[in-house]
Formats: C-alpha cells, structure tokens, sequence
C-alpha cells in the first residue's frame, strides 16, 4: 500500500508522456508532409530553417519532461522513481503552454505557409504578462503582510462580528497596527 501513490504518479506521468510523444510526432510529421510533399513550391531552405528554429523550444520542453517525468522500474517491477509530477502548477503549466502553442503554430504553419510564423511572437508576450501579474500579485501579497492597508483596517479588510458590533455601538474602538 506504500507504494500505491507512487505507482499512481507513474501511471499518470506515462501516460502523459505518451501523449506529449504522441502528438509532437503528429503534429511535426504534419508539417513536413505538407510543405515538402504538398506544398513543394513554399518549401525552401528558410521554411526549413524556420521549422527547425521555432520547434526547438517544443522539442527542449518534450526532452525535459521526459527526463524529469520518466518512472523508473527495479529488476522485479516495482516502482523506484515515479518522477516529478507533469500535471503539477507553476513552470510546468507554463512550459505546457508554450508546448501547446508551438504545435498549433506548426500546424498553422504547416496548412497557410511561412507567415504563420509570427504567431510564435505571442509566447514572449504571454511570458511577459504572465511574469508582471505574478510579481504583482506577490507585491500586494507582501504589502498586505506588513500591515500596508488604509488606517483603521485589517490587511485583508475582514473584521470580526465582535469588533464591528463594539465599533456600532460606540464603545471600545478597536486599532490595528
């Protein structure tokens, strides 16, 4: 039973990591089917360059995940290592994101051609934002915890049932620091 957690994770990783596998080959094969059977006019050396340039980052994070995500098995099967967990919050959704959108953008690029491209400029610009509401939430998640609220107010602005009734009736005022 000790183990149920872990085989769990790597149950889920691999199954993860197949789908990752699964439709990076689809999506790539997509493309080079297309452009360089289909469309033979558009495929040049920069349609090239470009596909290898811009799926680089998608193939690093594939490369990453296998390697931080991959269980391994002891010599009888049971679960040694089920790796970090692939579906966890933060840099990991992040790097998902930017792994999604390189597929879209190489099957964009794929069907419509060259100009397709430049829906890559987007990931920058959502690393951007992301990273400045981040900072800022923990900037107010910080000033909120040295008591940087308005005169008279809690940092979250909750007071207890208690202190307003008091407060109503005029009687001990209460003061935060």
């Amino acid at each position: 039973m000790a183990q149920k957690a872990a085989k769990q994770q790597a149950a889920r990783n691999t199954a993860i990591l197949n789908r990752v596998h699964l439709l990076s080959l689809t999506f790539n094969a997509l493309f080079i089917l297309l452009r360089f059977l289909l469309f033979r006019s558009s495929s040049t050396r920069p349609t090239f360059l470009l596909w290898v340039f811009l799926s680089s980052p998608a193939f690093a994070i594939e490369f990453w995940f296998e390697k931080i995500g991959k269980p391994t098995s002891g010599p009888n099967g049971e679960v040694k290592n089920s790796g970090q967990d692939l579906e966890a919050k933060g840099l990991t959704e992040y790097m998902f994101d930017v792994l999604y959108w390189s597929w879209g953008t190489t099957f964009l690029a794929s069907v419509f051609g060259n100009r397709a491209w430049w829906m890559w400029v987007a990931i920058p610009l959502y690393s951007v934002w992301l990273a400045y509401s981040t900072f800022g939430s923990v900037r107010q998640g910080m000033a909120g915890l040295s008591g940087q609220g308005a005169e008279g107010e809690t940092p979250n602005g909750a007071t207890s049932n208690r202190q307003r009734k008091l407060e109503k009736r005029g009687g001990q005022k209460v003061q935060y620091r």
